[in-house]
């Protein structure tokens, strides 16, 4: 088929070169502007812009969306569908109904559970136990299109958000695939989302990276993993605050919620609000980079206050 992709992070660069390999025309490939790399005056390109850029795609980065110049361009691509994959950009009716077969959208998760900016990392927050992938039809509201295929993946209880996208990403690419072979058959269905069921996965922020010890451990475990690779977990250890990266649930303790009952090299353990602890085992200070415990207590005691 001719079809242009819409795409930004790695996360859509599974689903575009799946469509290469595939053998499909990619008349075009649409990826946010490049940003300042570093702070500094030059420009990052794109996880999609490098590899389109790669194979010899042609790469067109709009600014506007909604002033006519894109849907004239898409119009002169003539692609026959348009392939959406975390573009992370709202696309208008006119830009979606461009193509003979419309606008499809790769989506992270089983929709329509999840739909939003964050759904991976919703899905770890909330601590599910299965997640997936949706192919649908894009739609004027966000996310509420019909639905074509979908396939689903357990999580694993101390996966992280950025391991599952990683996941997520190739089992969305060989949905996508079947899914554009089905449309091309004209075998393809299409499903309502149910209304009643909807779930929203709205951005993170900072606002969600404080550690609060009177939660259950468990709950604190998804959080450090949801809030990867941003903005991750925030706890103070000994009055130096701390990113957490790894923790792991610990066993029984009476003691109060965020007491230090233990720290070496097996881990900084701190009393939860349900009576079990957390095992933090990878952290980050401030100005520093990511290790491991036995790394940071051998520069940063902490006092044990049990």
């Amino acid at each position: 088929m001719r079809i242009l992709f819409m795409g930004t992070p790695d996360f859509a660069v599974a689903s575009l070169r799946r469509l290469v390999e595939d053998g499909h025309e990619i008349c075009g490939v649409f990826t946010q502007p490049d940003k300042p790399k570093n702070r500094g005056h030059k420009l990052a390109f794109s996880p999609v812009k490098e590899y389109a850029l790669s194979q010899g795609l042609t790469v067109y980065q709009p600014v506007k969306l909604r002033d006519g110049t894109a849907l004239e361009l898409i119009r002169s691509l003539a692609p026959e569908l348009t392939v959406v994959a975390a573009y992370g950009r709202i696309l208008p009716e006119d830009i979606l109904a461009a193509p003979k077969l419309g606008s499809i959208n790769v989506h992270s998760s089983l929709l329509p559970k999840y739909r939003g900016a964050a759904p991976i990392n919703w899905a770890v927050l909330n601590g599910d136990a299965v997640t997936g992938v949706t192919i649908m039809y894009m739609a004027k509201e966000l996310d509420a299109g019909d639905i074509i295929s979908a396939a689903e993946t357990p999580i694993d209880p101390d996966e992280d958000a950025l391991t599952l996208t990683n996941r997520l990403a190739e089992l969305g690419a060989e949905t996508l695939s079947r899914t554009v072979q089905a449309l091309n058959d004209g075998t393809a269905g299409r499903t309502r989302q149910d209304e009643s069921a909807v779930t929203f996965a709205p951005m993170l922020s900072r606002e969600l990276s404080p550690m609060d010890f009177t939660r259950p451990a468990r709950s604190l475990h998804n959080q450090v993993r949801g809030l990867q690779p941003w903005p991750c977990a925030v706890t103070e250890l000994s009055g130096a605050t701390v990113k957490v990266y790894r923790t792991a649930v610990g066993g029984a303790v009476k003691a109060a919620p965020g007491t230090i009952v233990r720290a070496d090299k097996t881990g900084i353990e701190i009393a939860c609000g349900d009576g079990l602890t957390l095992r933090i085992l990878e952290l980050q200070p401030q100005n520093g980079k990511r290790m491991a415990v036995a790394s940071y207590l051998a520069g940063h005691p902490v006092q044990v206050t049990v």
